[in-house]
């Protein structure tokens, strides 16, 4: 892929490669990622845990820490493109949001088109000053590719980017024509996704992207697995604002809430959820009450079955609560005293990264990216997804010891700020658009002990 004269002129100064170091260009990326944090002191049985550092890409980190290496210099000079599959009221909505905001800060001006409309995120993405475009109003996909190029022609961006698996194939393609540097994205654990898409369309959306930016390792190995390069795939955590997403006063009084948080669909397992409430409350004799938020989706909805079961276990509407979608999440998890999740698949949940930001000890099946999220036995307890009395004796566990779960809450949001606190996104952001950026340069830009070279 060629460059134009304009991005080669301002890109030496956006970028500053880390040194070679010989290993796989994704494990580089992802160790450049996570500059350590200051080291923090254990409390109780609560034991740091950061990822491990690369000592190749030491000087390049510790640059970006302290302030020698602005994280995302430039930027403001780099047109960028994204395009959502939704804007809907879910997690990968939200982390695009957090990204636009992070690049509006930043100086950026970056666009969004969207193949939905008039969804929640819509309307605050719009109040970031980011121009929101619909390109999704004809099924057909060769229209919506067609539409697609339609508002990029006159006014190529130098990047585009997909925030959904399933509109890697539009980027691709329309990146390729448009002589831009194209993004994927992988959101869940990679094999859901290429299942969801079909053999043909989960095929072009795993291998066309000459990026993709993967928010959990069990979805990077998964592409791996498929054939897909690791130097295509970059690590891109989650990240929550830990600002907003805080402890509170914890309740005195009243049953214990136990508060599961997703989608009403067959993916969250909630019918899971009711079951281990169930159990709690009549195997157990314990004084709790569930609270289930989310929305349902428009071919999925399982709210009437679920509260068909609730109601038969004697739980609905007296000790269950179907809340549905709010617009703030945060007073949930203020109400609550332990975060469920149930599902069967997952990639990184956001709802476990808020809920721990929240203070809350997390119990959680195995899946996905989820343990690599919450430390059993220190922030929680993982169990397998058919494990059903070891989720509910976790429970039983948290209930009854009211240290416990102050000891666990307290190392869960320690965790957090550690590893995706939202002010880290900027570092995150800026080592995918160096991996995804081409440069003419022959040589590259190296920084030792923060001086570039």
């Amino acid at each position: 892929m060629i460059m134009d004269h304009s991005r080669a002129a301002w890109w030496p100064y956006f970028t500053a490669s880390p040194p070679d170091s010989g290993g796989p260009a994704c494990l580089k990326c992802w160790s450049a990622a996570f500059p350590p944090g200051k080291p923090k002191r254990s409390q109780g049985h609560c034991s740091s845990r950061g990822p491990q550092r690369d000592p190749c890409l030491e000087p390049w980190v510790l640059a970006c820490e302290t302030g020698e290496l602005d994280a995302m210099s430039n930027l403001s000079k780099l047109k960028l493109c994204f395009l959502a599959g939704t804007l809907e009221h879910g997690g990968a909505e939200r982390q695009l949001f957090y990204v636009l905001q992070a690049l509006c800060q930043a100086g950026a001006t970056p666009r969004l088109l969207s193949l939905d409309h008039s969804e929640f995120w819509e309307e605050k993405i719009k109040a970031l000053g980011i121009c929101v475009t619909w390109v999704g109003d004809q099924p057909s996909r060769l229209t919506r590719l067609f539409r697609v190029l339609k508002e990029l022609w006159k006014n190529p961006p130098d990047v585009l980017q997909s925030q959904h698996f399933y509109a890697n194939a539009y980027v691709s393609v329309a990146a390729w024509l448009l002589q831009a540097s194209g993004i994927g994205a992988m959101r869940n654990n990679g094999r859901t996704e290429v299942s969801d898409s079909g053999p043909l369309g989960g095929w072009l959306n795993l291998h066309l992207p000459r990026t993709i930016a993967v928010n959990s390792r069990v979805a990077m190995k998964y592409a791996i697995a498929r054939g897909v390069p690791a130097s295509r795939l970059y690590f891109l955590p989650n990240v929550v604002d830990t600002d907003w997403f805080k402890p509170s006063s914890p309740c005195s009084t009243g049953p214990l809430t136990l508060v599961a948080v997703g989608r009403l669909v067959k993916q969250k397992r909630l019918d899971r959820f009711i079951s281990i409430l169930a159990h709690l409350r009549s195997d157990f004799r314990l004084d709790v009450r569930g609270l289930i938020v989310g929305p349902g989706c428009q071919n999925e909805d399982l709210r009437p079955a679920l509260e068909s079961q609730a109601r038969s276990l004697g739980l609905f509407p007296d000790f269950l609560q179907f809340r549905g979608g709010v617009s703030d999440i945060r007073s949930a998890y203020h109400e609550a005293a332990v975060c469920v999740l149930t599902s069967d698949f997952e990639g990184t949940p956001n709802v476990l990264l808020e809920a721990m930001a929240c203070g809350l000890p997390v119990v959680a099946t195995k899946v996905g990216g989820v343990s690599g999220i919450v430390r059993h036995g220190q922030t929680g307890f993982l169990l397998q997804p058919d494990d059903l009395e070891g989720l509910v004796a976790a429970l039983v566990k948290l209930v009854k010891n009211s240290e416990l779960r102050r000891e666990m809450g307290q190392c869960a949001r320690s965790d957090v700020e550690e590893n995706h606190c939202l002010h880290r996104l900027p570092v995150y952001l800026r080592g995918l658009y160096q991996l995804a950026v081409p440069t003419t340069r022959h040589s590259t830009t190296r920084v030792v002990q923060g001086t570039s070279v």
